[in-house]
């Protein structure tokens, strides 16, 4: 039974990256096309943003200037769309990539009248190239355009399976939250999203519920309420 009728679904790059954490696991990318294919299939309006940790981190490097490395990081979330788009054509969903700048013919210039259109006919859309701004985080970018196409959640897949109280692969005896506020995310420091998307989140009331990827029919299970994973409420 259908949970949301749109969603936002974010992916780091990392998990598509799989067990090589660069570059992309192809096994994994299908299986994440499937899922979401029985989610359109379903009645479920799907948007797309994809992370570029499997190809650049460049907040971590000194010696590139810090717009430079965003505007790196946001070329990198197009290739990532581009690849993945092309993995769910291949299982039999139309989709389209926006971006908030001009890619040539490779993408189109994102426009919420258009992405919705687009979505209301059962296509899937792609979000990639971040706010287009440096500076802000594609967690930042997934809030805004979730915000914008009028979504009821963000269906936000990671490595780890949900909100924890600490780096559960640091300590094992990390706690898991079923459910947290942002507030509450922000007053302890867990690093779930950045304070920008999480006053976004608070101001616009815009639900998370943050999942890992790797888990059997994860995605499937997060849009028909049934994930194990964490709710962060607003």
């Amino acid at each position: 039974m259908i949970e949301y009728n749109r969603v936002l679904l974010k992916l780091s790059g990392e998990a598509l990256a799989g067990d090589k954490k660069t570059g992309f696991d192809e096994a994994t990318c299908i299986n994440v096309a499937k899922q979401v294919k029985t989610l359109v299939d379903a009645g479920t309006q799907v948007g797309i943003v994809i992370g570029g940790g499997n190809f650049w981190r460049g907040r971590s490097s000194e010696t590139i200037d810090r717009t430079k490395a965003d505007q790196i990081g946001m070329l990198a979330t197009v290739m990532n769309c581009i690849y993945v788009s092309e993995i769910f054509r291949y299982v039999g969903i139309d989709t389209e990539i926006f971006t908030p700048f001009t890619c040539g013919s490779m993408t189109r210039l994102f426009s919420k009248d258009e992405a919705l259109a687009f979505m209301k006919k059962g296509g899937l859309v792609f979000l990639a190239g971040g706010t287009g701004h440096p500076y802000f985080s594609t967690d930042t970018a997934t809030v805004l355009r979730a915000v914008e196409l009028e979504c009821d959640i963000i269906l936000m897949a990671r490595a780890v399976d949900g909100v924890y109280d600490c780096d559960p692969r640091k300590n094992p005896k990390a706690k898991k939250y079923d459910s947290i506020s942002v507030q509450e995310v922000l007053d302890k420091k867990l690093g779930v999203v950045d304070l920008t998307a999480a006053c976004l989140c608070i101001d616009n009331k815009m639900p998370i519920l943050l999942f890992g990827l790797s888990e059997d029919k994860s995605i499937e299970n997060a849009a028909f309420g049934k994930s194990n994973g964490t709710i962060i409420t607003v």
